[in-house]
């Protein structure tokens, strides 16, 4: 049973939000911000207009609930119909989870977690490097809406595997600690799972900058670099800089297996919440 939930609220935001690769690269202290995604259900649709009956007790309860809790509080068939399905959902989502605990990453790497955002943080002879990631909105689009599975076929033969494959900004810092190079990367998602080139890189740098350490929020007024018409040579002495501080295809899947497993992670237990929610007196 392929769970409906994600499948048709991932596959209709990919409708109306486009191609993430088309979006312009925003400014390296909004990299980690989460897109605001469309909304795909107009607000108000509990709202009375100016002038319309009013049915009584719509939302509000006139007494104790029907159901013999003894509450006043708002109990519908429709709640009830909602918290069965996410409990089945649930069970789903927990069948066919790969990882009860987060994946490992080689190479030495500390993982720090704050809510939705990841940090791996790796030092090196005298060097810091951290790397951050954001799991929010970090699935890309798995289904066109040209290819959507017909009435007729079963949901096991189209289901699709979800990947998070979210953008990630390093820092470098020196010993000296005044100021870090800074390097948001983005997986190149024509190449995320293919094992056909294996001397592709599976991201790229998008920009380049230097930031003031210590500093809660970077500034734009610094300068930088966008790579799209940066020299070749410069851009892949910039990759090999990576590499020979751990990032690289290696690292770069591997936190493609953990980021995958955080957001699973996650949505299992924002289902759980809003199963609470819903229960909730």
């Amino acid at each position: 049973m392929f769970p409906l939930l994600r499948r048709m609220t991932r596959a209709l935001g990919t409708a109306v939000a486009g191609l993430r690769v088309a979006a312009p690269a925003p400014p390296l202290r909004q990299l980690l911000q989460p897109a605001p995604r469309p909304s795909l259900r107009p607000f108000g649709l509990l709202s009375v207009s100016a002038g319309s009956p009013r049915r009584p007790g719509l939302l509000q309860p006139t007494g104790p609930c029907a159901c013999g809790c003894g509450l006043g509080a708002l109990h519908t068939e429709g709640d009830k119909a909602f918290v069965e399905f996410l409990t089945d959902e649930i069970k789903e989502e927990k069948k066919i989870q790969k990882h009860k605990s987060l994946p490992k990453m080689s190479g030495g790497w500390e993982l720090e977690l704050d809510g939705t955002e990841a940090k791996l943080v790796r030092k090196v002879a005298g060097e810091k490097i951290t790397v951050t990631f954001n799991i929010n909105n970090s699935i890309p689009p798995t289904l066109d809406m040209e290819q959507q599975p017909s009435e007729g076929q079963k949901g096991e033969e189209q289901e699709p595997e979800l990947t998070s494959t979210p953008n990630f900004v390093v820092e470098v810092t020196k010993s000296d600690g005044k100021k870090a190079l800074v390097l948001d990367c983005h997986y190149s998602e024509d190449e995320v799972g293919e094992e056909e080139e294996a001397e592709s890189d599976i991201f790229s740098i998008k920009e380049v900058s230097f930031q003031a350490t210590g500093e809660s929020e970077w500034k734009d007024t610094n300068y930088t670099l966008n790579t799209d018409s940066l020299d070749w040579a410069l851009y892949d002495h910039l990759m090999d800089f990576l590499a020979d501080r751990g990032v690289d295809n290696t690292f770069a899947d591997e936190l493609v297996e953990l980021s995958t497993a955080l957001e699973h992670q996650e949505y299992i237990t924002f289902l759980e919440d809003l199963k609470s929610f819903i229960k909730s007196q």
